[in-house]
């Protein structure tokens, strides 16, 4: 077997059986020969397969003889025989890989990458077959993993994975010329490495997370680093990633050191590539192994005289392998790592240490490294002899070998060794001045160094269906391949080049989504985009619909669009901006499904709607608030047609022709099959970034709310990009917090800005009520937050607040009757009071205001210590409004009175609670003081009520303050509460309505005579039922002067000029009773003749005022001398304690405590 394969190879030496030049073209003959060899020899290595690899000699004649002919032939311009090539090196791919890595390397780089480049004067033919023969490897699952681990990673190869891939997206591009065969070779090319790596994540669960390889923290020599096991996945995965991380750092330091060596070198010590301290070993592997360096800069530094770059240089020379290697191989190996410097002793210094290496390692025939250096020299000085064409005169071989006499320690050199080396500086000049190229041309010295770097070469790494790599992979060509996909797609016409484009595009958007890579998918997403054709102006709304429905390419591409949002919408950022771009233009055009404007948990029946337009322009997207905006226009898909073939004119509307029946009918199917909606009604199964991404898209879409009237356009797109925004705030209640800043924000500055009724404001308000009422059942931690958003309706303009008042309160109220165990803040309900109270002064809302507030206040259902007096200052205003009949004042007044019961059965609790659990006195105080408080809330306002200028309203107050101040019996108040109940709300109201009887007309209050009367059975009732306590208190005598005080001002009072003779005789009857009530409880007896009695004394002054005779009449069996008249003396004195103690508790503590109220009520409200 190996005498064949040497047989079949020899058939392949052409240049050395024809004697061609290497650098002529090896097939100007008849190519049937070394055909028919090549395909013995393909033919032979797929029967042998594997089996190959298990016979030395065989395996070395395939590395090194076979692959280099092969090299050599895949240079020919034959298509047939390049082909052939490429067909053997594929097999060899397959069955001995693990044994060709560099082998491999330069075919592709020396081959493939050259030939398939129109650039390096490769004939069409030549191009078709190289990229055909790459479209091949593309398509085997593992060869592109592979030549990344195996090559890309390791620092003493090429890119082949990276030039490969940008290869074939250049290859992908037509520059100036129209989409040829070449163009779609390549992008499916492209294309099969992308479904090579979906297919790999799709059979990969779970996928594992790439870990950020780590910054090197301390050096260690780079070109040592070796990896524990190539065939554990759990070691060469991080091995040649930490590999390709050194190299891309390497690259950084070699672009750094070409425009400063010493900042280069000073970068690379920074990463740790080089010691803190630099050592001349270091820097001389650096230059070694270092792709993408400046040879001219490389060759001064290693030519410079001083003394570290002369270490350097022996180190590097240290670096090269010229074990049995001939002195002008080894000299071309070593000038190609350099350029060598023109200057003769940077020549000499240079020369001098390849000598020493050389000498090391030769097999004898020099005598030292004098010799090496002297024959090194001279090879140098024929090269530039005869290649230089300066030179008119060139040295022959005698000239040459008289040149090198007595030079081997003063012996002569072999006349044989000498005529080789002679003709083979003529056949092939040593290159001085080599291209920058990554891949050069192979040539036999090279050859020979690939050889030997094969047999120490790490071992080859194989990769199986698990995406280790895949994500630094695609991370390099994911931007080339969509640039490729996208010229080819632009300006394609074939439908099957549109759908190979299309699975390309779903490919790449699989991959970055996978990985993570959100900035490509963002970036896959603007490309596709442009394509739609609906991000393009047009002259009309009209023009667009006939264009989409006949183009293929659109419709493919918003298909496409959005799928990937649909799909892959968890990493999708920026590119939100661009999806919303497209579907505000089909929203123009009226091409949307009805409930892409939904949340899923709402508007079941609008599902059944396949098509609609722009939304009612003032109208909320809740469904049971009657529109108040300007009409619908025509939206429908069919309607458009209509109004395309009539625009503008008077003539009869004339049918659609069946061109553009079927435009509309894939239009509407290609609608259909976007989804659209599921991006919103889906959105709680967003990621999180990537759902306030599309929250500040839609924000950003909307645009800066501005005061004053805007376009009809640019409301629509605001209107419809708020419902959006509602829709995926609701649907994401339970990340509520996550978009609810940004909601609100947008929200305020809506409302702030608006100063004339309009849809976008509408909608606003509507939102915001519809967000608090879904979500506050929810979120009962973000309660205060939601119902503190409602203040931004308090802050609407006047005009933009009276246009949707009723409905606002209809919201309202929904959302007190859902909601309302769920607002348990003071602050929650301050806004909901401050909202029912504007309503009392709102003719088409009060009604809904006050129902709102009944369904909180009726049996004391929703009342608690934290919103009672809000909801009594709401319920006072109702009482006091003039909007509507009086009977919904007299329900207001009786919620009032009713609301007793609650602090009835508060203050029970606390008495209990102080029993059984055993709360502190403290705290039990504390409860008991706020009950009062509440209590004397409720009285302060019923006396407010009171003071009402109709008649009905004002008695039924006075009834209602009454039935509240004698359910007091079964609240514990203390005697300070009684105190300020009698000044800061009976006697105050008592003073108030004689004012206002004799001040005011009877037209303005009707009946006050009436009043009056009530309130003095009023004052007569509450002081007797409570004056076991009342008694009790210190200030008792100050109560009982100010409580006749008053029945003695309304005795006297002068109602219309005259005395009022309902009350001249009622108030000596209540009068009579209340003074025997006082006699028989002992409250009011001569106590002693000593000194007198105030309480007594002063008690008979004001009865005397009042009815003179009832002293006599009540107390007979008093002796005369007491109920002599006092003398002046006394009298004036007596009088004077009378005045002083009444003014006190007039206007003394009463106005003050009076105050006091009334800016706590401010404050509440």
């Amino acid at each position: 077997m190996v005498e064949i394969f040497h047989f079949l190879c020899s058939l392949l030496n052409i240049v050395e059986t024809m004697g061609i030049a290497a650098r002529s073209n090896p097939l100007a003959f008849d190519e049937d020969v070394p055909f028919f060899a090549l395909g013995l020899i393909n033919s032979a290595i797929e029967l042998g397969g594997q089996s190959i690899g298990q016979h030395p000699k065989l395996l070395a004649l395939i590395q090194d003889e076979l692959f280099r002919n092969l090299m050599q032939f895949g240079l020919s311009s034959s298509p047939l025989i390049l082909s052939m090539v490429c067909s053997i090196v594929l097999n060899l791919y397959h069955h001995l890989r693990t044994k060709l890595k560099l082998q491999l390397e330069a075919f592709f780089s020396c081959v493939i990458i050259r030939l398939a480049q129109s650039k390096y004067g490769a004939s069409y033919q030549q191009q078709e077959v190289a990229m055909e023969a790459l479209v091949d490897f593309c398509r085997q699952p593992t060869f592109m993993p592979e030549m990344y681990a195996n090559l890309d990673c390791d620092i003493t190869c090429a890119n082949i994975f990276e030039e490969l891939g940008n290869l074939l997206s250049r290859s992908a591009f037509p520059v100036n010329c129209p989409l040829s065969a070449m163009h779609i070779l390549a992008l499916d090319g492209l294309i099969a490495v992308i479904h090579s790596m979906a297919d790999r994540v799709t059979a990969a669960s779970p996928l594992p997370e790439p870990v950020p390889v780590k910054e090197i923290e301390e050096y260690a020599p780079f070109w040592t680093i070796n990896c524990e096991s190539y065939e554990d996945a759990n070691h060469w995965v991080e091995f040649v990633r930490r590999k390709k991380y050194i190299k891309r750092r390497l690259m950084i330091g070699a672009d750094h050191f070409n425009r400063d060596a010493k900042k280069g070198l000073e970068f690379l010590q920074g990463t740790h590539l080089l010691p803190e301290k630099l050592d001349h070993q270091s820097v001389a592997c650096f230059f070694r192994y270092t792709a993408g360096l400046d040879k001219n800069l490389v060759g001064d530094f290693l030519g410079n005289h001083d003394e570290f770059c002369v270490k350097v240089l022996h180190e590097f020379a240290k670096t090269f392998d010229f074990q049995d290697m001939n002195l002008d191989t080894a000299l071309r190996l070593f000038l190609e790592t350099f350029r060598l410097p023109g200057e003769a002793q940077k020549i000499q210094r240079v020369l001098e240490a390849f000598s020493e290496r050389y000498y090391e390692q030769s097999s004898g025939i020099l005598a030292d490294k004098d010799a090496a250096f002297l024959l090194s020299y001279s090879l140098i000085m024929l090269n530039t002899d005869q290649h230089n064409v300066q030179v008119k005169k060139k040295m022959t071989e005698e000239d040459f070998i008289r040149n090198n006499r007595h030079i081997n320690a003063g012996k002569d050199l072999p006349r044989d060794y000498l005529a080789e080396l002679y003709h083979a500086i003529v056949k092939n000049e040593i290159r001085t001045i080599y291209e920058q190229s990554l891949f050069p041309e192979m040539n036999p010295s090279r050859w020979i160094d690939l050889i030997r770097k094969s047999q120490k070469t790490p071992p080859y790494i194989v990769c199986d269906s698990r995406p280790f790599l895949d994500h630094d992979m695609f991370a390099i060509i994911s931007g080339p391949t969509i640039a490729a996909i996208s010229v080819v797609f632009d300006h394609a016409e074939d439908e099957d080049v549109f759908h190979t484009c299309v699975d390309g595009f779903l490919a790449v958007a699989k991959m970055s989504a996978c990985h993570h890579l959100e900035d490509v998918l963002d970036d896959l997403v603007v490309s596709l985009c442009k394509f739609t054709t609906l991000l393009n102006p047009a002259a009309s709304v009209e023009e667009p619909l006939l264009a989409f429905g006949d183009d293929t390419k659109a419709r493919m591409a918003t298909v496409t669009v959005f799928t990937i949002a649909n799909r892959f919408g968890d990493y999708i950022r920026t590119g939100w901006r661009n999806i919303l771009d497209c579907i505000l233009r089909l929203h123009k055009l009226g091409l949307l499904p009805a409930r892409v404007a939904s949340d899923a948990a709402e508007d079941p029946d609008l599902a059944n709607d396949s098509m609609h337009g722009k939304p009612l322009s003032g109208t909320p997207s809740i469904s049971h608030i009657p529109v108040v905006g300007t009409p619908r226009r025509s939206s429908g898909l069919m309607g458009r047609f209509s109004q395309l073939l009539s625009l503008d004119t008077d003539e009869p509307r004339s049918q659609p022709t069946e061109q553009q029946l079927a435009a509309h009918q894939r239009t509407v199917q290609t609608i259909q099959k976007c989804h659209i909606d599921s991006i919103f009604t889906e959105s709680k199964f967003l990621q999180a970034e990537s759902l306030l991404q599309l929250a500040r898209a839609l924000i950003w879409a909307a645009g800066r709310p501005q005061k004053g009237s805007s376009s009809p356009e640019d409301e629509d797109t605001a209107v419809f990009c708020l419902e959006l925004l509602i829709a995926i705030t609701l649907n994401n209640r339970d990340r509520i917090m996550l978009l609810w800043q940004g909601v609100y924000e947008h929200i305020a500055g809506i409302v702030q800005s608006t100063v004339m009724p309009c849809a976008l404001v509408e909608k606003a308000v509507f939102g915001l009520l519809r967000i608090c009422q879904r979500l506050l059942p929810y979120k009962e931690n973000l309660a205060d937050e939601l119902l503190r958003s409602l203040q931004l309706i308090l802050k609407l303009d006047a005009r933009v607040a009276d246009a949707y008042c009723e409905h606002i309160t209809q919201e309202v109220m929904r959302l007190v009757k859902a909601n309302a165990g769920h607002i348990k803040s003071p602050m929650g309900w301050r806004t909901v009071s401050s909202l029912l109270s504007i309503t009392a002064r709102h003719p088409e809302a009060s009604e809904c205001g006050f129902e709102a507030l009944s369904f909180i206040m009726s049996d004391g259902a929703h009342l608690t210590q934290a919103n009672y007096v809000l909801c009594l200052d709401a319920t006072r205003a109702f009482a006091e409004s003039r909007v509507g009949l009086a009977d919904r004042s007299l329900r207001a007044l009786d919620l009032m009175t009713e609301s007793v019961k609650c602090l009835i059965r508060w203050s029970k609790s606390v008495s209990v609670d102080w029993k059984t659990v055993g709360d502190s006195r403290e705290d039990t105080s504390k409860s008991s003081q706020e009950i009062g408080e509440m209590w004397l809330r409720l009285a302060h306002g019923l006396r407010k009520v009171c003071l009402e200028q109709r008649e009905e309203v004002r008695n039924y107050a006075l009834l209602s303050l009454q039935r509240c101040l004698s359910a007091a019996d079964a609240i514990c108040l203390t005697p300070s509460v009684w105190l300020q109940c009698f000044d800061q709300v009976i006697f105050t109201m008592l003073d108030d309505l004689l004012e206002i009887a004799q001040g005011h007309s009877p037209k303005e209050y009707r009946n006050m005579e009436g009043t009056l009367h009530h309130a003095m059975k009023f004052l007569s009732k509450i002081f007797l039922q409570f004056l076991d306590q009342l008694f009790t208190l210190p200030n008792f005598r100050k109560l009982w002067l100010g409580v006749l005080s008053r029945m003695e001002k309304y005795m006297k009072a002068k109602l219309r000029g005259k005395g009022s003779d309902k009350l001249q005789e009622l108030i000596p009857e209540l009068l009579k009773n209340m003074l025997l009530i006082l006699k028989a409880q002992g409250v009011l007896m001569q106590r002693s003749t000593l000194g007198g009695d105030s309480l007594w004394e002063l008690t008979w002054l004001h009865v005397k005022g009042i009815s003179p005779s009832l002293q006599a009449e009540l107390f007979p069996d008093l002796e005369p001398e007491a109920e002599t008249e006092p003398k002046s003396d006394d009298y004036s004195s007596a009088a004077e304690t009378v005045g002083s103690e009444v003014a006190t508790a007039d206007s003394g503590q009463n106005g003050v405590n009076a105050k006091k109220l009334e800016s706590e009520e401010r404050g509440g409200s």
